[in-house]
């Protein structure tokens, strides 16, 4: 996401558990934070771009969006649960909900859609993917790759690793922790 942002001169902000190498930091001209807490003042847009486990669920809760710069976007690009506010049962949803009106922050950016008022219900957009030729033929070509290796009895790609011998490994590794 960084590298395909880097081209519109943009102040990059990014946070990760496995901090990017400084030349990667220089080439992009991007700013680390060591917590999305930390990060969330600074930011304009934040785009979610991370696995759901346990340390993600809930992420985007009231504290979190309520740090924001006012007139803020957050664009929920993962999965619905990093932050939902449909999960009324649990409190937080609600609460994201109130956050997002009190801020007038918009959940999604869809076109000819106005922000919300303070005293408007939480939208329930649903989240609809997709992907293009280009990515299916990506897809397949890395589907074949991994079985390829497997019946030659070679080593698969890290990209394309999340477990290897009971243990994380590869993407996996540096994605979730060993609680996920």
């Amino acid at each position: 996401m960084l590298r395909r942002l880097a081209p519109f001169d943009m102040r990059l902000h990014y946070t990760d558990r496995h901090r990017l190498p400084a030349e990667v930091e220089q080439e992009l001209n991007l700013t680390f934070h060591p917590s999305i807490q930390d990060m969330m003042p600074h930011c304009d847009v934040v785009t979610i771009n991370a696995p759901l486990h346990h340390e993600t669920r809930n992420l985007f809760d009231d504290n979190l969006l309520a740090s924001m710069r006012r007139g803020a976007y957050p664009s929920n690009t993962a999965r619905a649960l990093i932050v939902d506010p449909r999960r009324r049962r649990t409190g937080t949803g609600e609460r994201a909900a109130r956050g997002l009106r009190r801020r007038r922050l918009v959940a999604s950016a869809s076109a000819g859609r106005p922000p919300l008022a303070d005293d408007a219900p939480p939208r329930h957009d649903p989240h609809i993917s997709g992907s293009t030729l280009s990515a299916q033929a990506r897809y397949t070509a890395g589907t074949r790759e991994i079985l390829e290796s497997h019946f030659a009895g070679t080593a698969i790609c890290d990209e394309y690793l999340i477990v290897d011998g009971g243990r994380l490994a590869g993407a996996g590794e540096h994605s979730y922790s060993a609680r996920s």
